[in-house]
């Protein structure tokens, strides 16, 4: 999984989150209407994008940077407890898809701040809803973000088997 997003699982937070978002989020140099409504650029900016708009590659760069920025302070900021690497890219893409404001909001987090760790990672698996429809790419995302939440749980057992 993680080859076909270029990365290795050993790759810091910053790494994996931007592998996962740029091939999930695809990138588009001209504005456009996402499948729900939404005015968007580049690699799903949305708060500064306005029909008939175009980017550079380095300002969609700029854009991608400042906003997975975002949403890894929400992530560092509503998350009580220790977050490996991988946990950190999974929940930071997931940020940069549904706001900070739904994260908040979220069972999801609810759970993991209470130390349910697979619970909360699980919950993943409801977030593939846009408009009330079930999107296909946002049941790929969720799975490689699931996979990533939850890659330090399991890792170590997997290891011990060899």
């Amino acid at each position: 999984m993680m080859k076909r997003l270029g990365l290795g699982v050993g790759a810091s937070a910053l790494a994996l989150a931007v592998g996962t978002v740029s091939h999930f989020e695809g990138k588009r140099n001209d504005a456009y209407v996402d499948p729900v409504g939404v005015v968007t650029i580049c690699y799903g900016h949305t708060a500064t994008a306005r029909i008939g708009q175009t980017h550079s590659d380095e300002e969609c760069e700029r854009l991608l940077a400042g906003d997975l920025g975002d949403a890894f302070d929400a992530v560092d900021t509503r998350v009580r407890v220790d977050l490996p690497p991988t946990r950190r890219a999974a929940l930071a893409s997931f940020v940069y898809n549904v706001g900070s404001g739904a994260f908040g909001r979220s069972t999801l987090l609810r759970k993991l701040n209470a130390g349910d760790t697979v619970a909360a990672c699980n919950e993943l698996d409801r977030w593939v809803y846009a408009g009330g429809n079930e999107l296909p790419g946002l049941v790929r995302r969720r799975d490689v973000e699931r996979w990533l939440c939850l890659y330090a749980e399991y890792a170590p057992l997997a290891a011990g088997d060899s």
